[in-house]
Order: C-alpha cells, then structure tokens, then sequence
C-alpha cells in the first residue's frame, strides 16, 4: 500500500475517531443492519470520549452512503467536526470499529484496502494511444499520445521499386516517432501518478513492442504486455479486464515475495552481520519495534512490513506533534525535544512517520513467514 494519500492526516493535530464499517447491501434487510452498525460507531465514540461534534459529522457521513454501487467497506478518519479522510475498502471489515485516539488508527487499512497497484494502461494503434489510469474502485481517462501524421499512399500511383522503398520508410520512420510520442507520455504520467503504477500496454504487439523498448529503465520492471483490448471504439474490454486483474494478482504476489526475501537476507539471524560486503555491518532490514523505530525517524525505511497476528503492532510508543518525534521510551522521546510525550500504538506512529518519509507498505498474511512480532522494514540504506 503507498502511502501519500495518509498525508492529510498527519497534517493536523489529533484526537481522531476512526471507524471501519462493513457497508454492502447484498441483503434484503441491509438498510436496518446499517442503520444498527451506525449506532454502534456512535455508540463507540461516545464511549471512547469523541466529542459530540465529530461524532456528529461521522454519523452524517455515513447516513449519506448511496444505496448501490457501495463498496464493501470504508473506513473514515474524522477530527475537530469534521471527516478528513472517507477511504473506499477493497474487504469486508471484521467487525465495525470506531476508536478516539491521539492518532488516526490507520494499520487496519493495510490489510483492509484492495493492496493490488494501480495501473496505467495505454491502448496503442499507429496513430497513438490513448492513457487510462486505473485502481481497485475507479479507472479515469488521463490523456491521448498523439502521433506523427504520415501521408498514406492516397491515388498517387509511384514506381514500382524506389516509390514502394521511400513510402515504407516515411510509414516507418513515422511510426518510430509516435513511438517516442507515446513512451515518453507514458513516462510524464508515471510520474505524475506519484504511486508508481504497472504500465500495462495493449495493441498489436508490434506496436507495444516498440513503445516498451523506449520507455526509460526504472520502469521496465513496472511494464507488461497484454493480448486483449484494442483503441478502436466499441471494443470489448471484458477480455481485458480479467487479464490485467490476473496480471495485478500475480505482480502483488512476487513483489510481496520478493520483499520478504531481501528482509529475510538483509535481516539474516539475530546479531549475525552481512557475509556479502568486504566491510561487513548491519543488514539491510530492520525488525522488531526498537529497531523499526530508529528506521523510520531516520527516513531508512522502503518498505514497512506489517503481520496482522504479531503482538507488536499493538504495543505502546512515545510520541511528539511532529511526524518523526517517535520513540520507544518516555526519555528518549523527552531527549529529541518533545515536552508532553504521549503514547500511541506503535504501528500508527510508524506509519505516520513511514508516510511522511514517502515509504511503502505490505502485509505479510497470516500463516506467511515474516518479522518477529510482526513489525519489520526493508530498508534503504544501512549505516
């Protein structure tokens, strides 16, 4: 899960309620059973101490839930009257949840949210392509890459051999250069996505061959090629659908298993140090929440790795106002400049600090070998 959408959370001093609420309506008595989850998300807050205001605003909000097209949860992050945060969930909450805490209870969205990447998807022919951003709930038209105009043959008759020679060559130095039109879109709205999405390119495999071949290398490891889906108008794109669905399950599958293989290499065995370096140190993962902690306030963490059955992502840190003001005792927290430390559950202090520092997350699943105590980071560099 990246994390930049976190960021207007972090922004603003708490305390915060948030709420995770099943919202399907699959069954005939759907709205009574929503309005009861709405009362125990009210009835939760006023427990925890929420003050009538907040309370309010997050009851009102989900009052205003459509009847279709709801997805199947969502989670709502809500402060000072007012929601900040409303986030679509990909599953099924557990149970409704509604806490007040000093800090937005994010951890549950890791393993709540649809983690499969986001994709942007160029429909190709030799005259363009046309760009689609799309996500677990949405896709969106983002742009057109438009091509060179080459002149086709029209009536003209030509010779037979050096007319026939010259026409292929401007078609295919035409076509070369849409290519680069096309790729170096493609590289604009990568980044500008900011999230790092699969690109995902359909069209005669010609075409997306070329386009492939000229996109920069940081993002050849992010491209696929795919055999469904077509530019052309009406153009059936169930086939599509349900190839890049398979190519985003099996793109999360390895990049999860890959993760896990650098931390268990750089994590090697508890105060074991690396054999791969001519100046051996500390490898290049991080595990446990003492060393999680030091990762994250010196922006070292790529990758935040969390379990939802470890025993540390409950416990209990000290933290400040300020994103990397985290620590696992009172003094150390005191010692960086904090004046009134204040505890926090330790995976929303490292994810707020993760956040801030532009890190990823993954969720190691239940049953899946991964950190000890559940909390554990890949990191980027080593000191």
């Amino acid at each position: 899960m990246e994390l930049g959408f976190l960021k207007p959370l972090f922004a603003r001093q708490g305390p915060w309620a948030s709420v995770y609420i099943e919202t399907t309506r699959a069954t005939e008595d759907a709205q009574r059973m929503q309005a009861l989850r709405e009362r125990a998300v009210a009835s939760q807050l006023i427990d925890a101490g929420a003050d009538a205001y907040t309370v309010r605003a997050v009851v009102n909000r989900l009052a205003g839930e459509p009847v279709s097209g709801a997805p199947p949860g969502r989670a709502l992050f809500a402060s000072g009257a007012e929601v900040v945060l409303d986030v679509p969930l990909g599953k099924v909450p557990v149970a409704t949840e509604a806490t007040w805490s000093v800090l937005p209870h994010v951890a549950p969205l890791a393993g709540l949210r649809d983690d499969e990447p986001s994709c942007l998807v160029a429909y190709i022919d030799r005259t363009g392509a046309d760009l689609e951003l799309r996500d677990a709930h949405r896709r969106d038209a983002v742009g057109q890459a438009q091509g060179r105009e080459w002149q086709g043959r029209g009536h003209r008759s030509m010779p037979a051999d050096r007319g026939e020679w010259h026409y292929r060559n401007k078609v295919e130095n035409a076509w070369n250069e849409t290519a680069d039109i096309i790729a170096a879109e493609l590289a604009r709205q990568w980044l500008e996505n900011g999230a790092e999405p699969m690109v995902v390119l359909t069209g005669d495999p010609r075409e997306r061959r070329a386009v492939r071949n000229r996109l920069p290398e940081h993002m050849q490891p992010m491209t696929v090629e795919v055999d469904s889906g077509a530019r052309s108008p009406g153009a059936s794109k169930d086939a599509l659908d349900r190839e890049i669905a398979q190519v985003r399950e099996r793109f999360a599958r390895e990049r999860l298993e890959s993760t896990l293989e650098r931390f268990r290499i750089g994590r090697g065995r508890p105060g074991e140090h690396r054999e791969a370096a001519v100046d051996t140190g500390p490898g290049e993962a991080a595990e446990g929440v003492p060393a999680v902690v030091d990762a994250v306030r010196t922006h070292q963490v790529a990758t935040l790795l969390l379990s939802p059955d470890g025993s540390d992502a409950a416990r209990e840190v000290w933290i400040g106002p300020g994103v990397d003001e985290v620590a696992v005792q009172r003094g150390q927290a005191e010692a960086m400049g904090v004046d009134k430390p204040v505890r926090a559950r330790a995976d929303d202090a490292l994810l707020r600090s993760a956040a801030a520092a532009g890190s990823d997350v993954l969720v190691v699943p239940a049953g899946m070998p991964g950190p000890a105590g559940g909390l554990g980071a890949v990191l980027r560099w080593t000191m």
